[in-house]
């Protein structure tokens, strides 16, 4: 049946039809008094979501695009930084890094296991003259599932004194509680395909007072991502290039969302449909990729090993179910399987996914479980919470 394809991946989610709507409306001038009051809604809706009154500001850029303006706002060439790296997000960073001449120190951990508050510890009061200019770390890691203990490693940061922190919050921003004031968070960076439940597009950065001042003396390369036009112009309600007019429509849209259903309620969602997909998981007898300690809110992934092929479960659900789980990459591709439960998800979707996902197994001859045992545990977490 046409049109009835259902995402059940990290990015893009799921897209509701109100703000689907409201892209479909007739563009308007980016430079009129309309949209400068869509503008100047939006980004109070931003400090909002973000827990900030430091400037958010809007990019027309996926959250790579975000995240690297992030680290080149704020360096010089040659800066000491600390970058974590446990997965291909992580990995992406410490890249970026090198690719504009920063002596990157990499604090790593393996693909499912989260990043080591205490190794950060130990690099940060050893810095005793201060040459550390950044830490830059994944919140949550979406090639893997694994969400990182950020309030942690922000602790020790804050005490090293001079280094930024930097975030990585492409999947967690909207997922998970990120108190970014309370937290003191320098630099944070998401995109609109993740909890925003819009389509990609538009980056999203945080930048507190602390990044501000180091603006000023930051020498690398900037013309488009440089983000002191963003501010000067997010002061008067308008964009320094020309914004992704009807994007912006469909933030408004899903901002007054997700402020009808309130934060709490919102971080209270994430973590029940987490918890029902890894009981669900669980009940079928299918390893889970990161640890319950470490679990992102916002996917889960499986590591089913050889009791059942990844890429064919993916194949089946998509093909017989029309319903899209991600795969792994890197060294995991074709032996994980992730399911997003990030954005505009909702109960029903995980039963039916959870559902779908045991007739595929058993079309694959796994047969390591009781018919029906993961709807039951997804159900049973969902209807209790």
């Amino acid at each position: 049946m046409d049109d009835k394809l259902m995402l059940m991946i990290p990015g893009p989610t799921p897209v509701p039809e109100q703000a689907l709507m409201a892209l479909s409306k007739h563009p308007i001038g980016h430079r009129s008094g309309d949209f400068s009051k869509i503008m100047a809604e939006v980004t109070e809706g931003l400090k909002w979501l973000h827990q900030t009154q430091n400037d958010v500001l809007i990019l027309t850029a996926s959250g790579t695009g975000a995240m690297e303006a992030g680290i080149i706002n704020f360096l010089k060439r040659g800066d000491r930084v600390l970058c974590g790296n446990n997965g291909k997000f992580g990995e992406r960073w410490v890249e970026v890094a090198q690719a504009y001449g920063l002596n990157v120190e990499v604090i790593s951990a393996e693909w499912g296991k989260p990043l080591d508050p205490e190794e950060f510890r130990a690099k940060l009061e050893a810095d005793t003259d201060q040459q550390i200019k950044a830490v830059i770390v994944t919140h949550s890691e979406t090639s893997t599932g694994v969400l990182n203990d950020l309030e942690t490693i922000n602790r020790y940061v804050k005490a090293h004194g001079e280094a930024l922190i930097m975030v990585d919050a492409v999947t967690s921003l909207g997922a998970v509680s990120l108190p970014i004031d309370e937290w003191g968070l320098d630099v944070v960076g998401s995109g609109s395909q993740k909890a925003y439940m819009i389509p990609p597009g538009l980056g999203f950065v945080s930048v507190s007072p602390k990044a501000w001042e180091a603006y000023k003396t930051a020498d690398l390369p900037r013309y488009y991502l440089d983000l002191g036009p963003y501010r000067k112009n997010a002061a008067k309600d308008t964009t320094p290039f020309t914004p992704p007019v009807n994007m912006f429509f469909a933030l408004q849209v899903s901002l007054r969302m997700m402020r009808a259903e309130g934060l709490e309620n919102i971080f209270s969602r994430h973590h029940c449909l987490m918890t029902a997909t890894r009981a669900a998981i669980k009940a079928l007898n299918l390893p889970l990729f990161a640890p319950d300690e470490a679990a992102s809110p916002a996917i889960t992934s499986v590591y089913p090993g050889e009791a059942v092929d990844a890429e064919q479960v993916r194949s089946v659900m998509k093909k017989q179910f029309d319903i899209v789980l991600a795969g792994g990459q890197e060294a995991f591709k074709g032996k994980i399987f992730r399911i997003g439960h990030l954005g505009f998800v909702c109960d029903r979707d995980i039963l039916s996914a959870i559902a779908a996902l045991e007739g595929t197994l058993s079309s694959l001859g796994y047969s390591e479980f009781s018919p029906g045992a993961g709807v039951v545990a997804a159900a049973q977490v969902l209807t209790s919470a």
